[in-house]
């Protein structure tokens, strides 16, 4: 019976990979068509579930508001180059700032993904990427005690840590929600480029256009960006000491 389990999971996880796989398929070649049409496109994307967020608005500075489809997207004509900062909102999310760059008439990165409100006292750490390396996994780990991730433990044993999502076939989003930071620990996050583990001269990881953000007290706490130029498999992108969020956003082959 347990091995029936085991077969059934693994073939209903395999699934769902799948079936993710073609929906993102499906929409790049959705936002191209869109493009050839002279429409620029940007998705919203569910932290938790991956999922489109539909009914949101985006208020894109000095240009226009929009509200979301069900696909959790808005479409707009082609703008000049530059950068244009937009605002999302959406009851049950958490509101941001962010931006978007068009550069050649392309936007730089379209999909955005947004949070869920969350506990107060708690963090949510979220990475995205672009559609390669295939799999980008999120790590964090709690001194001494767990450490959270795909390949390790999803969940911490008191429930205060865990992996909501998982995701292995490119864009994201990974996601991590921590309901405790323990003021006394300390906690370390970083990015392992899955894909090419074996390879330390890659530069795979830093050209996935990994974006990593951090969510708590109702608001977005912080957002890096992976620069190009840089060799190494894993991103070791933040610390938490003492309570507080300690930069650290280096590139190197290591963990």
């Amino acid at each position: 019976m347990k091995k029936l389990t085991l077969i059934f999971t693994v073939i209903l996880g395999f699934t769902f990979y799948s079936f993710s796989q073609i929906d993102k398929m499906r929409d790049q070649l959705d936002d191209a068509g869109a493009e050839e049409q002279g429409l620029f496109t940007l998705r919203f994307i569910n932290a938790e579930n991956g999922q489109a967020v539909p009914d949101a608005t985006i208020n894109i500075q000095d240009f226009k508001t929009f509200t979301t489809d069900k696909d959790g997207k808005i479409r707009f004509d082609k703008k000049p180059d530059g950068v244009y900062p937009f605002s999302f909102e959406k009851e049950g999310f958490i509101s941001e700032n962010n931006k978007f760059e068009i550069i050649a008439q392309t936007i730089f990165r379209n999909r955005f993904t947004v949070s869920p409100v969350i506990e107060m006292g708690a963090i949510r750490i979220v990475l995205d990427w672009d559609k390669k390396p295939d799999d980008l996994d999120a790590h964090f780990v709690k001194e001494g005690d767990y450490h959270i991730s795909y390949r390790e433990k999803i969940a911490s044993d008191d429930g205060s840590a865990k992996l909501d999502r998982d995701d292995r076939d490119g864009y994201g989003p990974e996601t991590i929600t921590v309901k405790d930071i323990d003021e006394k620990a300390e906690y370390t996050f970083y990015v392992k480029d899955y894909s090419n583990k074996d390879s330390k001269k890659s530069k795979a990881l830093s050209k996935s256009k990994a974006m990593v953000k951090v969510y708590g007290e109702g608001k977005l706490l912080n957002i890096w960006q992976l620069n190009e130029k840089q060799k190494g498999n894993a991103w070791m992108v933040f610390t938490i000491q003492n309570g507080k969020i300690v930069p650290a956003d280096e590139v190197k082959n290591y963990y």
